[in-house]
């Protein structure tokens, strides 16, 4: 028989994700779900307080919907185990029906700064990791492995409490090779891009109004272009750009990072856009510091999804089963691989 295989889902990216690593695996039973949760934080869910998280009912239609536009199988909450192995999105959350499960934690992407809610746990242990997004990623150390982003992503991780040693650097699927990004048939070139954030529905302080005006700066007298976050509220964010840049662009959906490959310049706040234009050796204003993205960027490689499915075959099976060399990908975590 073969080993069955749970893959729980997130977002769009991350439910994407998963699926390029499933591909990876074909002599696996692959079964999906979206992400989940129980006890308190189940309670809180089916109120509607978390809706804007990831656990939330519009981020879970936006999985199922990809899910089953690709034919996949879903299991939903992995009720129909056991499985042999879970491949989750996120450590943030670890579901009670998978702690007795071989688990392999894969990182989606940039993770939010350490703002109050990091700093309130890291005092009052008994404060819920999610309080604070993804910043606690990597530290709950249910898994046997967790597969980041870049030498830099494990160290970050490891600062903040996770254990180094189940640490595996692979990069990550969709971020692995923005040089693909560069060929596209979005129709501008030459602007400045501005990409919003879901701060504010995401219960961070943020004032839209000095980032806007910011953006405005840096632009000056060129052209700008905005794409909004799909997690925002769209029809605030268009109001608030046309009262200061009333001949702006506005895209609410669209390829994203096709859009980074073709600006000049790219503004953004708490965003994983912020490495594809640092990939593509872009002009990048972001809330991080050009040294941190430098040292956080996830390696080029374009075998993300190849790598990861190494790790856990190495898990599946009794033999020992190379997995990445350390050394080589920390080496490869800066640039693009041509």
């Amino acid at each position: 028989m073969l080993p069955r295989v749970l893959f729980i889902c997130g977002s769009l990216n991350q439910t994407r994700q998963m699926h390029k690593i499933a591909q990876q695996m074909p002599h696996c039973e692959a079964t999906y779900s979206p992400y989940y949760c129980d006890g308190l934080v189940e309670l809180l869910r089916k109120t509607g307080i978390l809706d804007f998280t990831i656990l939330g009912w519009s981020r879970r239609k936006e999985c199922l919907r990809y899910l089953r536009a690709n034919g996949l199988p879903v299991d939903h909450e992995g009720k129909h185990g056991p499985y042999d192995l879970v491949v989750t999105c996120s450590d943030v959350i670890v579901p009670r029906n998978i702690t007795k499960t071989k688990v392999v934690a894969v990182q989606e992407g940039i993770t939010d700064p350490e703002l109050f809610w990091y700093w309130a746990r890291r005092f009052l242990p008994f404060i819920p990791r999610w309080t604070s997004g993804t910043a606690w990623t990597g530290t709950s150390n249910q898994y046997d492995q967790m597969c980041v982003a870049s030498e830099g992503y494990r160290q970050l991780f490891a600062r903040r409490g996770g254990d180094a040693s189940k640490m595996v650097v692979t990069g990550i699927p969709n971020f692995d090779n923005c040089r693909e990004y560069v060929s596209n048939t979005f129709p501008h070139k030459g602007f400045v891009l501005v990409c919003t954030s879901d701060a504010r529905e995401t219960l961070k302080l943020d004032s839209r109004k000095r980032f806007l005006k910011k953006a405005l700066r840096i632009a000056a007298s060129r052209p700008l272009v905005f794409k909004l976050h799909p997690n925002e509220d769209w029809t605030r964010a268009e109001t608030e750009i046309r009262a200061l840049a009333p001949n702006a662009l506005i895209y609410t959906k669209g390829c994203a990072e096709e859009m980074v490959a073709n600006c000049d310049v790219l503004v953004c706040q708490y965003s994983t856009l912020a490495f594809v234009g640092v990939a593509l050796r872009k002009e990048v204003h972001s809330y991080y510091t050009q040294v941190e993205l430098d040292r956080l960027l996830p390696v080029q490689h374009g075998r993300a999804a190849e790598e990861i499915a190494r790790v856990c075959k190495s898990i599946l099976e009794p033999m020992p089963v190379a997995v990445p060399n350390q050394s080589r990908l920390a080496e490869r975590s800066l640039g693009v691989t041509a």
